[in-house]
């Protein structure tokens, strides 16, 4: 039986000609910060400079040399997102490399979480850092919070068929507008907007405008990695955290639900499933938290609105996190799994995943008990659900917690605790970023390399990998 080559030598060419166009907002990206440097009087322009131009004279020569071969399909969008995160996480590491003076492994752990918005470090002490590469960090955090190939689609490529498989390929479906381009465009402003609101509305609170502006950046995007060392607890003010929940409210909220509001449409808002769902869990797990667990009011609601939104933002100390109740651990692991709603910044499973599965449960347990010969109508919030999308659901779940399961066995079989291996793992793989102190720059490198590939493929959602390696293998056979 001859098996039919999915991807040749024509298909790479493709890929390697998009992934050009992101290699050249990306270079862009990473140059921003020597504005920062330049107004703080810092001495390291080259290192931004450099990878900078290195990102961009690759784009441009692969996006200029390389022909176009194919049309663009989803398996091509595909493998340039996977391609496109450890790309932006390699130029972002060879900016700390060269400032910071770091290993790579370190380097790349840091700018992977960044992209991604997952916003776990590995530094002790982040107010040491020059305040060029607290602000980059932010600035990955708020355009990986976006998706990097959303923000090159809303810049550099042009409106069409490309734009809408790459756009697909970052595990987005909802179409704001009827094209893709104008989706992306109204995406952005949305996030645009937002932003400043949050920087106006920190600023209210008496917050410093780099700080304000660093906030804004990281915790909208439901990245949550601070320029502070004990982030957003170092303000001590109920005002900043009102602020940071808001804004992680926000980021976790899907962007068709800001638009419906912005124009109005009160009643569409009120009535969407993520939405309520949303409110639902943040309430019970609050409830559960206070009076099972028996954790404070406002770190209750704070956390679990930073854990639900795979924000990991915080306003308590790693050793008062590590000395939490097992039962509040798990609630905020429960939490990291689920996440909140699909097309929003957020990461983890998402909420309409498991509001699809609970109801194929649901309605297969209705077909049964049904007269023989019954219809019974399936739907969502007014939407019709096939089988195909209640068993995509259910597959993806089941590959989520197969790979939490790896990231956990290899932190417990270097000796950390089984409960905080557990939050360690759902935290990077949900892109959360809350932590029980395991991550740190000393963490031994196999757990710190399954770490980083639970962030890569839980910010990809895990299939656009397989594509990609599998592609990868079979260009590789047919030479």
């Amino acid at each position: 039986m001859v098996l039919m080559r999915y991807v040749g030598k024509r298909d790479l060419f493709t890929v390697g000609k998009y992934l050009g166009t992101i290699m050249q907002g990306v270079g862009f990206v990473v140059a921003l910060p020597v504005f920062v440097a330049i107004i703080y009087g810092e001495g390291n322009l080259q290192s931004f400079i450099i990878p900078a131009f290195i990102s961009l004279g690759a784009g441009t020569v692969l996006k200029r040399y390389l022909p176009e071969e194919c049309s663009v399909r989803l398996k091509h969008g595909m493998m340039v997102a996977c391609l496109a995160w450890l790309w932006a996480g390699l130029i972002g590491s060879l900016i700390m490399i060269s400032a910071l003076n770091i290993d790579f492994t370190n380097a790349f752990f840091e700018n992977m979480s960044a992209w991604t918005g997952s916003g776990l470090t590995i530094f002790s002490s982040v107010e040491s850092l020059p305040k060029s590469i607290l602000f980059l960090r932010s600035l990955e955090q708020w355009i990986g919070g976006l998706g990097v190939v959303i923000v090159v689609i809303g810049i550099l490529i042009r409106p069409g068929t490309a734009a809408s498989r790459l756009y697909k390929s970052e595990a987005r479906d909802e179409r704001i507008k009827p094209s893709i381009a104008n989706t992306v465009k109204t995406i952005w402003w949305i996030y645009i907007t937002y932003t400043v609101l949050g920087i106006v509305l920190y600023g209210l609170t008496g917050m410093p405008l780099f700080d304000a502006i660093n906030n804004t950046l990281t915790n909208l995007s439901t990245g949550g990695m601070s320029i502070k060392n004990m982030n957003i607890g170092y303000y001590h003010s109920a005002a900043v955290y009102l602020v940071t929940m808001l804004l992680m409210i926000l980021g976790g909220t899907s962007f068709l639900v800001h638009y419906q509001l912005i124009k109005g449409r009160f009643f569409s808002v009120l009535h969407d499933i993520q939405l309520q769902a949303t409110v639902v869990f943040i309430s019970i797990f609050t409830i559960l938290a206070v009076y099972v667990g028996g954790v404070a009011p406002l770190e209750s609601i704070y956390h679990v609105i930073s854990a639900l939104s795979c924000t990991g933002s915080s306003i308590s100390s790693t050793p008062q996190m590590v000395a939490w109740p097992a039962y509040f651990k798990v609630l905020l692991i429960t939490c990291m799994l689920i996440g909140m709603a699909a097309g929003s910044t957020t990461g983890a499973v998402k909420i309409i995943r498991v509001i699809t599965v609970l109801k194929g449960v649901y309605w297969e347990i209705m077909r049964i008990l049904a007269p023989e010969g019954s219809v019974m109508p399936r739907k969502i919030s007014g939407k019709s659900v096939s089988d195909t999308e209640i068993r995509e659901a259910g597959s993806y779940i089941s590959l989520y917690f197969v790979l939490l399961f790896f990231t956990w066995s290899v932190l417990v079989v270097y000796g950390y605790d089984p409960l905080n291996s557990l939050f360690e793992a759902a935290s990077a793989q949900g892109n959360v970023g809350l932590s029980m102190g395991i991550t740190s720059f000393n963490l031994p490198v196999v757990p710190k390399m399954a770490l980083i590939l639970s962030m890569w493929l839980g910010r990809l959602e895990i299939i656009p990998v397989i594509v990609l390696i599998r592609g990868l293998v079979e260009a590789f056979k047919a030479g």
